[in-house]
């Protein structure tokens, strides 16, 4: 107290001075409607900065939030696709029917990333106790990720598509040719299609896609796009680069697909 005391007593004509200068300032602004409106735009414009620089920092504090809260309403939109209603009109009569799409979705976030060596692999946050199991197919919203391959009670590590032991059913967008998807173990943003029929009809810049041959992943699901290509002397495809459409050094959140009849379908190849 004697401190601030010792203060205003060494300080009383300046302070006096700054007390008069504010009342002098505030009857100009006031008597004056030239000078309040300056005062009133500047004093908004500061104003304005300040929240809009609080916002900004806000925002990106919570950008972990809101990616999570996208992520799950993707998840719901995924799953609530996987059921809807067609109507087709035959022999003019309207027939509703309804399809059920035998996939199903479980967000998930990638907490451990491998993309630098020949035997990558990725660990989620999703296990058994999610309903996640071997042998299911992962995906982003840029397309394709990479398959389960070992599963705890709450984690489960992806054998991502650039990994050279993955091997993925393929197929060009604009036609019904197929082939396999494997990776060569070089650029972790390109693989390689093999198995392409010679009469296939390529061209760059076109769009690859799942095959849904497989009851891993569904038909329809973006992997990439033709980087370049070459062909042998028997006039087969020797090289087929595709451009992955996702950065497999940058992905986060994605969605572990699963398939309803999928244990049917392997009892009865089993059988």
């Amino acid at each position: 107290m004697q401190h601030i005391i010792s203060f205003l007593i060494n300080n009383k004509y300046f302070l006096l001075f700054l007390f008069l200068e504010i009342i002098a300032v505030s009857i100009t602004i006031q008597s004056h409607s030239y000078h309040r409106s300056k005062f009133i735009n500047s004093s908004n414009f500061i104003t304005g900065s300040i929240y809009n620089n609080f916002n900004s920092v806000n925002n990106y504090l919570n950008l972990k939030t809101q990616n999570k809260q996208l992520q799950e309403e993707n998840t719901k939109l995924k799953n609530l696709l996987s059921s809807t209603t067609i109507k087709s009109k035959q022999n003019s009569r309207i027939d509703s029917l309804t399809y059920n799409n035998k996939y199903s979705y479980i967000s998930a976030r990638i907490i451990n990333n491998n993309y630098t060596k020949t035997n990558n692999r990725l660990t989620i946050n999703r296990g058994l106790n999610d309903g996640v199991t071997t042998e299911l197919g992962v995906v982003s919203s840029k397309g394709i990720i990479g398959i389960t391959t070992n599963v705890s009670s709450n984690y489960a590590v992806v054998m991502p598509i650039i990994n050279e032991s993955s091997r993925i059913n393929v197929k060009l967008l604009n036609n019904n040719h197929y082939g396999t998807l494997k990776w060569d173990g070089e650029n972790y943003n390109t693989v390689q299609i093999e198995d392409l029929p010679r009469q296939t009809n390529i061209k760059v810049g076109d769009t690859i896609i799942t095959g849904g041959k497989s009851t891993i992943f569904p038909e329809g699901i973006l992997v990439g796009k033709i980087k370049d290509f070459k062909i042998n002397n028997n006039n087969n495809y020797k090289i087929v680069n595709v451009e992955l459409f996702n950065d497999m050094s940058s992905i986060y959140y994605i969605n572990v697909i699963t398939n309803e009849d999928n244990l049917e379908i392997k009892k009865l190849e089993n059988e």
